[in-house]
């Protein structure tokens, strides 16, 4: 290759890049390179590419570097556009192929800046989504059945009868000697509910108060017309004396 032709080609490149390129040395050179397409929302990105040339240029490919001046290039998307600057290379081996390299790689920075647009809403997405199954797990709760109620019924009477116990304790704690022995005399007296249970006939418990010997009276066995005859009878038996 001779000088001439490589000064020819920066001559060129610096009329199309007057601000990205800096000519490194006369076998290298360095431009800063943009993606055509951006997003929004998204950060900047931009790539140094760095072009070493070797004597058999343009009958041998250049060597390329990437670095990420604005953004982050990770290592597999870095592997991955040099990849594809290679394909690109060996399909204009002979000719002066920088342009067409720095051309390839603003289009391929443009795909990468898309993908990823692509792959953050696609996560977006797949992070509300499960925030959604979430708060329906947490407001649906947990389906009852006969022996989950059991197992919970259980255990809610075994937490009140704890917390009932430690609520007496403290009580008692709290009152005098005398006050306390008075306390567990009432709480072991019976109470209504209890006695009742205990003798569920007092309904018919009535019939012991009623002496023994006495009679019991059916109003419904006398008749009305006889109890008229006994009280005329009796009127009849009744005598007046003039002797006032």
């Amino acid at each position: 290759m001779s000088a001439e032709v490589l000064t020819e080609e920066f001559e060129v490149l610096e009329s199309i890049y007057p601000t990205e390129l800096s000519i490194v040395s006369d076998r290298e050179i360095q431009i800063d390179v943009e993606s055509d397409e951006t997003i929004d929302g998204e950060h900047p990105f931009k790539l140094q590419l760095s072009v070493h040339y070797p004597d058999e240029y343009p009958d041998s490919l250049p060597h390329l570097t990437l670095v990420a001046i604005e953004g982050e290039l990770e290592d597999t998307e870095c592997e991955s556009l040099l990849d594809s600057l290679t394909e690109v290379g060996e399909e204009n081996v002979g000719m002066a192929m920088t342009f067409t390299l720095v051309s390839h790689l603003r289009e391929q920075m443009a795909s990468l800046v898309r993908k990823r647009a692509d792959q953050l809403m696609a996560e977006e997405t797949e992070k509300e989504r499960l925030a959604i199954e979430a708060e329906e797990a947490r407001t649906r709760g947990t389906p009852v059945t006969v022996e989950s109620f059991k197992a919970w019924k259980i255990q809610f009477a075994r937490e009140m009868a704890q917390r009932k116990a430690k609520d007496e304790e403290e009580r008692l704690r709290a009152l005098s000697p005398k006050e306390r022995e008075e306390w567990k005399r009432a709480a072991t007296r019976p109470t209504g509910r209890q006695l009742f249970e205990k003798n569920k006939n007092l309904e018919h418990d009535d019939d012991s108060f009623i002496e023994e010997g006495a009679v019991s009276v059916d109003i419904s066995q006398y008749d009305r017309s006889q109890l008229r005859a006994h009280e005329d009878d009796e009127e009849d038996g009744v005598h007046f004396s003039d002797s006032d």
